[in-house]
């Protein structure tokens, strides 16, 4: 349920866009469903231009997350509800964060977000930080916190590209020391020392 904004309006006089968190609620199938009947994945990001006027006034109104219509075909049982309001501000010192992102297979969108599970199936997730920097990710992921992502659709590519081509600089590759000057070990690790002196032949020989 990706929707795109035209190229054009997407971060075009600051490096920053707005966007929404869209949660889908599914049933749980097969032997989980004992113990947990529902779950919250994360289904979509998308620009605040790509979203009806209603449904941001709807949040406004609600101050909190929406029900918006499922997709075409989706289980009566699950509904999606749409968190608006994150913002996605790039930033010069992660310039090589944005890189990483593009050069991926597929360039995406990260959410951290939490769920409380004292609250049962009850419980609402909270979408917490959107970003398109690998880096921040990695952080998160080594902090132990949920990070989902979803594909990014092909204007934001295209605002990370223009933005890292302007800020990012590789850091100059270090020259690798040659084969020749490394020093030799054996298979414990301890210096090897080697000669080219002729093994010479005990006294006595007549």
């Amino acid at each position: 349920m990706a929707m795109d904004a035209p190229q054009e309006t997407v971060g075009a006089i600051y490096p920053a866009i707005e966007v929404g968190v869209i949660m889908r609620r599914e049933p749980v199938i097969g032997p989980m469903s004992r113990w947990q009947s529902t779950r919250w994945v994360l289904a979509d990001v998308v620009l605040h231009e790509a979203l009806p006027a209603l449904s941001l006034a709807g949040a406004a109104e609600a101050g909190g997350p929406i029900p918006i219509e499922p997709e075409a075909g989706a289980s009566p049982a699950t509904s999606h509800w749409l968190y608006p309001g994150f913002e996605v501000t790039l930033h010069r010192d992660d310039a090589e964060g944005y890189y990483l992102n593009l050069t991926a297979p597929q360039p995406c969108f990260w959410v951290l977000w939490r769920l409380d599970h004292e609250q049962g199936d009850d419980a609402f997730p909270q979408p917490l930080i959107v970003t398109v920097s690998y880096h921040d990710a990695g952080r998160w992921l080594d902090a132990q916190e949920r990070v989902d992502q979803v594909p990014a659709p092909p204007s934001v590519i295209d605002w990370m590209a223009r933005f890292t081509q302007q800020h990012y600089q590789p850091e100059p590759k270090r020259r690798k020391r040659p084969a020749s000057f490394q020093p030799l070990t054996d298979r414990f690790g301890n210096p090897v020392c080697i000669t080219t002196d002729k093994a010479r032949g005990g006294a006595g020989h007549g």
